[in-house]
């Protein structure tokens, strides 16, 4: 797989999760993802999204950077949302807050296999 290849399967990727359409997931994540070292699975990353989406209701991923190197992906993704109640541990409470996400992935036969995440959880504090 190419790099530019890899960026096209990503940018498809995040159309699935801006467009909620987890029936498409199964396309881009593989059945035995992990997760900042926890082995989620398909399942498990599903339900992962879905709750984010529950406690996030305007949650969009917006792509800000993105470096592809197969099998591997780093991405720095942009948010500007309003999460309903606590959020890291912080009472964000339906106030608008903007922040950073820098994720780095693994890809196994053109599927998200690993997943390594940091939220800016200091610029969040900041806001509030």
């Amino acid at each position: 797989m190419t790099r530019d290849e890899l960026a096209d399967i990503y940018r498809a990727y995040i159309a699935c999760l801006n467009a909620q359409d987890w029936e498409q997931l199964r396309r881009f994540v593989h059945d035995g993802a992990s997760h900042n070292g926890r082995p989620f699975g398909l399942s498990g990353y599903r339900q992962m999204l879905e709750r984010d989406f529950a406690d996030i209701p305007d949650l969009y991923f917006d792509v800000e950077l993105l470096v592809a190197d197969p099998p591997h992906v780093a991405s720095r993704l942009r948010f500007d949302c309003t999460p309903k109640g606590q959020f890291l541990g912080l009472d964000v409470n339906g106030r608008r807050v903007v922040f950073a996400e820098n994720v780095f992935y693994r890809f196994r036969d053109g599927r998200i296999e690993q997943v390594w995440s940091v939220i800016d959880k200091a610029a969040i504090e900041a806001q509030l």
